[in-house]
């Protein structure tokens, strides 16, 4: 097992451990009122291990990831007695962290909370860094908050379970970090692609320890994303486009996203030709989608409605060299171009 900390300038303070087995999740409760938060997939998996924990089952789902569902948490709360000492674990993928924590992060003001996290995509990312929100109106995460978990428990165990399509959807994030911040991670993983994907524990808790490393130094230089966290956002604004108007999952969609920000930073001279080729033909090695076949007036009538908009211009990551990223506002007319021929 390692141990990952995240502490931030405003005195929060997290621990992740990679490699814990989530069975010693009472080693690390406090000796106070537990409610767990769970996907209730997860819970069919482990019902002899979470029977024993007062349990608020939920369908992980972009459609369920509302305030109606956090409207429903909060009831369950009320009738099983929570109050402001309650610790509330939230246990699932990245959707089910999201919502748990963003639930605990509203329940009375706000009351503790941690994670199991069971997913690739939520060990490298949804459930590291304090990020908990919930769609709306089909926008995705558009009401949320910034309030960092006590620890979070990512067991590599849980791994074996995940379906073909989530787990190679979890890649893409990996990539992703490996792409702003790490040129030698990128080469790792284009020479052990098949052990990637035949789930070798060793490798992937290398990957999984790096991707946090990563992402929490950044988190504890920018917590609420007002510079340098921006850069975690490469290959999102496409993506939460793709995701609305489609039933492609998060990952997925990132993975398109993201060969769609490489094309834009090779057209702007940033990187070169070769590698845009070396990140296409890694995508393709991990079973990666690296395009998408949405109309791209429906993609631009989504996107001028994202987070990252900023009056008549677009807060876009693009990449100078892979393992470098930098910020870019292009304007909406121009970004529109774009994706009529990049998408």
């Amino acid at each position: 097992m390692q141990t990952i900390e995240v502490k931030t300038a405003t005195g929060n303070h997290s621990k992740i451990f990679v490699g814990e087995d989530f069975t010693k999740l009472h080693n690390y409760l406090p000796s106070q009122k537990i409610v767990v938060i769970i996907d209730e997939n997860i819970f069919d998996l482990y019902p002899d291990f979470f029977e024993n924990y007062e349990c608020i089952k939920i369908q992980a789902s972009e459609k369920n990831k509302s305030l109606e569902t956090v409207e429903n948490i909060i009831s369950q709360l009320i009738n099983l007695r929570a109050d402001r000492a309650t610790f509330i674990v939230g246990v699932g993928g990245g959707i089910t962290c999201d919502i748990a924590g963003f639930a605990a992060s509203v329940y009375m003001r706000g009351v503790k909370f941690a994670f199991v996290s069971a997913s690739l995509l939520s060990q490298v990312d949804a459930s590291i860094g304090g990020k908990n929100g919930v769609n709306f109106d089909g926008f995705k995460n558009m009401i949320g908050t910034f309030n960092q978990p006590e620890f979070v428990i990512c067991d590599t165990k849980m791994l074996a379970n995940l379906p073909e399509n989530e787990f190679i959807g979890g890649l893409s994030e990996i990539v992703k970090i490996a792409l702003i911040k790490d040129a030698e991670m990128f080469d790792f993983i284009e020479h052990n692609a098949a052990e990637i994907l035949s789930r070798d524990e060793k490798i992937l808790q290398k990957l999984i320890v790096k991707s946090i490393q990563h992402k929490a130094d950044i988190i504890q230089r920018d917590e609420f994303e007002t510079g340098e966290r921006r850069m975690l956002n490469f290959g999102h604004t496409l993506a939460h486009a793709i995701e609305r108007n489609s039933d492609i999952s998060h990952g997925f969609a990132v993975s398109a996203g993201m060969m769609f920000s490489a094309k834009i930073s090779q057209h702007l001279g940033l990187i070169s030709h070769n590698d845009v080729v070396r990140i296409k033909n890694l995508l393709t090695a991990l079973g990666l989608p690296f395009s998408t076949n949405i109309d791209s007036k429906i993609l631009f009538k989504t996107l001028i409605n994202d987070k990252k908009k900023n009056n008549n211009e677009i807060n876009f990551v693009l990449i100078k060299s892979i393992g470098t990223a930098t910020k870019m506002r292009i304007k909406i007319d121009d970004f529109k171009n774009l994706i009529s021929i990049f998408k």
